[in-house]
This record gives structure tokens, sequence and C-alpha cells, in this order.
């Protein structure tokens, strides 16, 4: 049995080194400790019959397959010349030896070489579809979390619908609209009984203004057209906004000339 122990002993070397390498596994005192887990014979089961567990196995019995037979052949190859070492020198014993863990290291290395190869290309292939399976499962997350993205579109959608219902309903009682004349419309009430500044209840462009001038006509709200003025405040004053300071001259004029045409 020692005379075959120099064989024996680098092909299992070689056999931990390369399962370490592709595995990346590390010698730890973790799979020690103590787990309730691990004594859960449901998360054993599913433990022994996952297919991460069935591709280890298989890949294993593979490598111990292929480097025993590599050994095997070897030995039997080599059988009566290391039978004839007991008859050597001590010097001759150990050039022989030398020689023969050279040439099982090369075989067993090249054949571990070819697996490692194969099993890096399918661990590259699994960890992609993985990562694509762990998008998927960020993206039905956020559903959960966050709700279905087409469910509040539609109910972005409805709030728009709604807002834009109640600054219609807004337009008849506005004081003035103004326009540049056709792309936008300003809708702008003014209580003179509150003291407070004219308020923009409505605005829009395009098929908008025309609604809003549209009803402003049916509900007789006069439509002054101030290009500069119209275009400044579609800009800068937001819905429900009171008219800034730095405008107050300009709707005041137009004010005056509405009060003045109702009398």
């Amino acid at each position: 049995m020692m005379v075959f122990l120099p064989i024996a002993l680098p092909i299992m070397i070689i056999g931990v080194v390369a399962n370490v390498a592709q595995t990346g596994k590390v010698l730890t005192a973790e799979p020690l400790k103590p787990k309730l887990e691990k004594i859960n014979p449901i998360s054993g089961f599913k433990r022994m019959f996952s297919m991460k567990a069935l591709v280890d196995l298989i890949k294993n019995l593979i490598i111990v397959s292929i480097v025993g037979y590599v050994g095997y052949s070897f030995v039997k190859d080599n059988y009566y010349s290391i039978i004839n070492y007991s008859s050597f020198k001590v010097d001759a014993i150990i050039i022989e030896v030398s020689g023969l863990i050279i040439n099982i290291f090369s075989k067993v290395s090249m054949v571990l070489i070819a697996i490692g190869i194969i099993d890096y290309v399918y661990q590259r292939f699994q960890f992609n579809k993985d990562l694509k399976m762990t998008k998927q499962e960020v993206k039905e997350e956020f559903k959960q979390q966050e709700g279905d993205p087409q469910i509040k579109s539609k109910i972005r959608q409805k709030q728009r619908d709604m807002a834009m219902k109640r600054m219609m309903h807004a337009v008849p009682d506005a004081t003035v609209v103004i326009t540049n004349p056709t792309h936008i419309a300003i809708a702008v009430k003014y209580d003179e009984k509150s003291g407070k500044a004219p308020i923009v209840v409505a605005k829009g462009s395009d098929n908008i203004a025309i609604k809003i001038k549209e009803i402003a006509m049916e509900n007789k709200v006069p439509i002054i057209e101030n290009k500069p003025l119209a275009r400044l405040m579609f800009s800068k004053v937001e819905l429900d906004e009171e008219v800034p300071y730095d405008m107050y001259q300009a709707v005041a004029e137009i004010l005056v000339l509405v009060m003045n045409l109702k009398k």
C-alpha cells in the first residue's frame, strides 16, 4: 500500500484543490453550528432535491469518476514498474516516483481544467439566469409595494380629468379671460370685497384654451387680448395662485377696463 501512496495522494490533493477552486468554498466552522432548519425535514428535502444540489451532485460524480478512471488507468499501465520499485535503490526509487507523480499530476490537472472550464461556462449561464429572475422578482415586489404602473397611470389620468373638470367649472365665475389670443387663455377671478389679489382659476393652451374661451363666451365672461401678459402668466402663475406683485399693474388695468365695460 505504501508503494501506491505517492500516486493516490496527488490525486486526492488535486481533487480537493480543484473542488475548492470551482466552488469557492472556504474552511469554516459555520456548518457545525446548530440550526433548527437543519433538522427540519421539509427544508432538508428541498436542499436534497433542488436543481443546484442535483447539478453539484452530478458534477462531483463526474469529477470523481474521471479522476478515478485516470488514476486507475495510470496505476494499471504502470503496475509492474511500481511493483519492481522494491528492488531499486533509494535514489532510483525517488527518481521513478517523482516521474510518476509529475505524470499523474499532468493528466489529472488537464482533466480537471477541462471540467473547470465547462463548469465555469455553466455557472456563468446559471448566474445570468438567476439575475434575470431576480430583476423580475424586484419588479413584482415593486408592483406589490407601489402598485401596478398601469393602474397608477390610470389613476393619474383620472385625477387630471377631475382637475380639468373642476377648472372648467370655475371659468363661469371668472372676472376676465386674458388671451394671446388663440393659443393661450388665462381665467382670472377678482373679488373686490375680499381685498385679496386676483386669482388664476383656469389656464390652458391650444384645445384647452379654446374650451376656456367657449365657456367664457357662453357665460358672458369678458375676453381681453394681451399677448405679453397672457404668455407671462401662463409660464409664471400656477392654477389657484394669486397674481404676483410684478403683474399687478397690467392685470389691474385689464380689471378696470372690464369694470368699465360692465357699467
